[in-house]
């Protein structure tokens, strides 16, 4: 029709994938079972593997998610949107690890911080592409079902290696590396300064590449 305006641009994934949170709180919210469904068929896998990593006893970590979803019936009317509903969700899930590490009188040893170190030539340098990254990859694979074979296995020993290291690298290996979160969203949820929390990612990522390498090349006694 004469006059009419043509059809907009697409809308970005981003912004879609915002508007479809914004309507998922809303339905929450309003109280909406499939919503909440949805919310837990996207999520309930990090959280566990986040409480897992507070609680060593899974039926531990499976009650600190039951918990956390408890938490969410309860309090998602308090939910303001600063931040995006699965940043929410972890910080919930950390309170209540935490409130429960009190109640068992647990603590968190310093030692957390210590740890094997990376040589700074390791990674690229600050004025080029993907600064802070390793400089050097780990050998690649392509589409044979033996080398999809083999580099599911390679992620099997990523998360074994994840599981052996202390309790807070854990944590932050898992928020950054897993999760995908930034360092100012980790920080906020484990309640650490940035500081911290960068040693902590440090420490964590020196262990599982050193242990990595190691079983790419075929020099820790596993075959790869």
């Amino acid at each position: 029709m004469p006059g009419r305006l043509p059809p907009g641009p697409p809308p970005s994934p981003a912004s879609a994938a915002a508007g479809d949170e914004q309507q998922l709180v809303a339905a929450l919210r309003a109280g909406n079972e499939q919503a909440f469904c949805t919310v837990v068929e996207r999520y309930h896998r990090s959280l566990v593997r986040l409480a897992r990593s507070y609680a060593g006893d899974p039926m531990v970590a499976e009650e600190i998610v039951q918990e956390t979803w408890l938490a969410l019936v309860r309090g998602i009317g308090q939910f303001e949107a600063r931040s995006s509903l699965k940043t929410w969700l972890f910080h919930v899930l950390s309170y209540q690890a935490r409130q429960r590490m009190k109640r068992e009188a647990r603590t968190i040893p310093f030692s957390d911080l210590e740890g094997p170190t990376v040589d700074p030539g390791c990674f690229r340098p600050p004025d080029v592409e993907w600064a802070g990254h390793w400089a050097d990859a780990l050998p690649d694979w392509g589409d044979t079902p033996e080398e999809r074979l083999l580099a599911a296995e390679t992620v099997a020993r990523v998360e074994e290696l994840i599981a052996t290291l202390p309790e807070r690298q854990r944590l932050v290996i898992i928020l950054r590396d897993i999760e995908g979160l930034t360092a100012p969203e980790t920080c906020d949820i484990l309640e650490i300064p940035d500081r911290v929390q960068r040693l902590l990612l440090h420490r964590a990522r020196a262990r599982v590449r050193a242990g990595l390498d190691g079983y790419v090349r075929g020099t820790d006694g596993r075959a790869p």
